[in-house]
Parts: structure tokens; sequence; C-alpha cells
């Protein structure tokens, strides 16, 4: 996917699915905990320094939630990449379970599925293809074959 800085400006400027001050480690060596401004729009998760309008994002692409590592914290990694892992610290394990379940519903992959099974579930009802209509029913992207359970 591409995009550029003002796209990434416009859309961190979006509504947030979730957004909190989380501590966060990046996947840089020698990479310390610190205070980040954490907001989740559609697939992309933004991160500010709280003191900056600077914005660094992180596309949720192929990516692998690994689950918690302490009762308030949990880390992000992606598929290509095991060894590039975010580490977000929450103020709570309510907060945590919540970033989680958001996490994985903002991935490619999960939007893909369920696009794929109400597809499915509306041709079942109506006997049409809701795809058909903006001519892309056809590619493989929205095709079952590709489907990983």
């Amino acid at each position: 996917m591409r995009y550029n800085e003002k796209e990434l400006q416009a859309l961190s400027r979006q509504p947030a699915e979730l957004a909190a001050e989380l501590g966060m480690r990046g996947p840089k060596k020698g990479s310390v905990l610190k205070r980040r401004l954490v907001k989740l729009v559609v697939n992309f998760l933004f991160y500010f320094r709280t003191d900056e309008a600077e914005v660094a994002a992180v596309l949720l692409e192929r990516s692998l939630l690994l689950g918690r590592t302490d009762g308030a914290a949990l880390s992000a990694g992606f598929l290509e990449d095991p060894e590039r892992k975010y580490h977000f610290a929450c103020g709570s394990e309510a907060q945590c379970q919540e970033w989680m379940g958001a996490l994985r519903r903002a991935s490619y992959e999960f939007m893909r599925r369920s696009l794929i099974f109400y597809r499915n579930e509306i041709q079942k009802m109506t006997g049409k293809d809701p795809l058909e209509q903006f001519g892309i029913s056809e590619e493989a992207r929205f095709q079952l074959g590709g489907l990983k359970a």
C-alpha cells in the first residue's frame, strides 16, 4: 500500500476506533518504554510524542498479535519480520484486553475474512453477489481460495 505524508497526516486526524496514552517501545534495539499518544484509525496505528505534532504510523497489514507479555502489557509483531515487535504498557488489564481486541479487528486479514463471510451470507439470503455491482467480485483477494482459517 502506498501513501504519502499528507495522506498520513489527514488520516491521523480522523476519529479513532481507540485512542489512549500508553507506554510504547518500538522495534529498534535498545529502545526504551516511552509515553505516547496511540491512536487506532482503520488499520493504521498512529503514535505521537505528547509534546509534538509529528506523526508516526504502523500499517496493520500482515500483522500478528503476539499477545500479552504481562498483566497490563501486550506486544504486536509482523508475519514477514518476526523480530519487528512493538510493546505497549496499558493502564490496566481491561485496557490491555480492549487494545488487543481492537488491534485484532483492525488487521487486514480480519477485515478480509469478515468481508468474505458477510459476502457469502448475503449471497445465501439474496442469491446475488453484493460485490458484483462494484465490478470486483472476481478479484482474487475476495475469493475463499486464499482464505486461511
